[in-house]
């Protein structure tokens, strides 16, 4: 029997990408999913950047289940850049992507299972950028450093870890050629990278493992580059 058998997972953002393959995979190994997002899905549909939504869910989730054991902050915030990001457009971001993981967290705080775990998804955007990508990376950053708070606050209550991901494609595409080779592992990453490590962090064996990011991103923020280095030219 999976460690996993009967328990409570709560996924944002599960209904599609890596929240819906982490979804999965709780579910293939005997838990329970409840999905909280604002595409359709068989649990909850609603815009998490809302207080009261957030409420009613946890409302939800605590009366048809009294407790959970495994918190997943996937969902995805708006990617918009400086120039064209409105303030209500970053707030929004923010929102999606620090405050409701927060909020969330707080609502659950009294109904975590012992030996319960939150693992919250940012990105390597968290550290590194692209140009005009202001709003995701900064919900990114927050929720990166949300986590080592939680963990410092929930000890001995809940263990709270995040996974910082890389090029991750979700239609589990094959690349070749630069796009693979770029990442030192040699190809682009798919959701069950992701998923597996979600499950190991949410799992006994990962019991002494708290407040840590891992970057699952193929080597690519490691590699250092310098023009003209293997091929790498600034244009």
């Amino acid at each position: 029997m999976s460690e996993f058998e009967n328990k409570i997972a709560v996924v944002t953002g599960g209904a599609s990408g890596i929240g819906r393959c982490i979804a999965q995979c709780f579910e293939k190994e005997g838990a329970k999913s409840l999905i909280i997002d604002i595409k359709e899905n068989d649990y909850y549909v609603g815009d998490i950047s809302r207080k009261e939504v957030l409420e009613d869910f946890v409302s939800k989730v605590i009366k048809e289940y009294g407790h959970i054991d495994c918190l997943i902050n996937n969902a995805l915030p708006l990617m918009k850049g400086i120039d064209d990001c409105s303030y209500e457009e970053f707030e929004y971001a923010l929102k999606v992507g620090t405050v409701a993981p927060f909020y969330l967290t707080k609502l659950f705080l009294p109904y975590f299972n012992k030996g319960a775990s939150i693992v919250n998804i940012t990105s390597t955007r968290a550290y590194m950028s692209q140009p005009q990508t202001e709003s995701y990376t900064a919900a990114k950053g927050g929720i990166s450093a949300l986590t080592h708070a939680l963990a410092a606050s929930l000890a001995g209550k809940v263990r709270v870890n995040s996974i910082a991901p890389g090029w991750i494609d979700t239609d589990f595409r094959r690349y070749e050629g630069p796009d693979a080779y770029q990442q030192p592992s040699g190809r682009v990453g798919d959701p069950m990278d992701i998923a597996h490590l979600v499950l190991y962090l949410c799992s006994e064996k990962a019991s002494f493992i708290d407040g840590e990011n891992i970057t699952v991103d193929g080597g690519m923020s490691k590699l250092m580059i310098y023009h003209g280095d293997h091929g790498w030219t600034l244009e």
